[in-house]
């Protein structure tokens, strides 16, 4: 790709994945050029690295809306006071720990995702960020055509961090308050992306059961692909500063917070943009079984 002028530069993180941007400044009202300059980045290199941003609340959502409408911070998890875009991901409100593509339980899943650095821990609390394009790439052959035929149920209601004898008062409170609204979903497990063609694999966390398996062979095909998704060739580890700003494209990653720092606070703010309905290979749309996600996001 080529720079807007010498001062703006792209430098890799990763071979497969991560770049980041110098000579942006997210703070600022971006022109055209430059909302062209970054997403061509992004569908390059899937996660973007803004580092030393001075960036508030308001300024977050407005880089974010660069992309594209806003969706509110989360189906059924309340928003930052008086923000309804924003998301705190907060220690002390939980660590699920898991791989995941940001609210793949509803019909149009977030297009991209923004994470700023509130309060940072002196060690630990990376983010990892895979690329499931370059998972599908890596897939056999054969597994890959398999693949390419299945379509996975994505649900909000299932134990995604703790297994339910083991929750506290409050890790239990907030887990009634994630499923206080159920949403069961059908993906295609191979997505193509809107923009590039590329095709990735879409799974993550939320996916629970292929259709037309038993829960157990759902199990072992999930377990299978997913760890292509997850090779370190295909992940970039996102130390966190202060001030920083991380841009990933929701549509073709998975990310996961590692859980290293102790009992330390760890503190970001996520805003998402809105996304499209998932298009398989075969062109076939997703399919909403249970919940209406219209008042977190518009199907356009």
């Amino acid at each position: 790709m080529t720079a807007l002028n010498t001062q703006v530069e792209v430098r890799k993180i990763t071979g497969r994945i991560g770049a980041q941007v110098l000579g942006v400044d997210p703070a600022k009202e971006l022109d055209a050029a430059t909302v062209a300059f970054v997403t061509e980045a992004l569908h390059e290199h899937k996660a973007l690295v803004f580092r030393d941003v001075n960036l508030d609340d308001a300024g977050q959502q407005r880089f974010a809306g660069h992309f594209g409408g806003l969706t509110k911070a989360h189906p059924t998890v309340p928003s930052v006071d008086g923000e309804p875009a924003i998301l705190p991901v907060d220690s002390e409100q939980g660590r699920a720990n898991q791989w995941h593509t940001d609210v793949t339980f509803v019909l149009n899943p977030p297009k991209a995702s923004t994470l700023r650095s509130l309060v940072v821990p002196p060690y630990g609390g990376e983010t990892l960020i895979a690329n499931s394009a370059a998972a599908y790439r890596d897939l056999p052959e054969p597994l890959r055509a398999f693949a390419d035929t299945l379509r996975a149920e994505h649900t909000n209601d299932y134990d995604y961090a703790k297994a339910p004898e083991t929750l506290d008062d409050a890790e239990r409170e907030r887990r009634e308050v994630f499923v206080s609204q159920k949403f069961r979903t059908v993906h295609p497990v191979v997505r193509v992306h809107p923009v590039t063609g590329e095709r990735g694999l879409y799974i993550g966390g939320f996916a629970q059961r292929i259709i037309g398996l038993s829960k157990g062979e759902s199990r072992d095909i999930l377990r299978l692909l997913q760890s292509y998704v997850t090779r370190p060739e295909n992940v970039v580890r996102v130390s966190w500063e202060p001030n920083q700003l991380v841009l990933f494209d929701n549509r073709i990653t998975q990310h996961y917070a590692v859980d290293n720092y102790d009992d330390l606070p760890r503190r970001l703010n996520r805003v998402t943009v809105a996304g499209d309905v998932p298009v398989g290979i075969d062109g076939v749309p997703s399919e909403s079984l249970e919940g209406d996600a219209s008042h977190y996001s518009p199907v356009a």
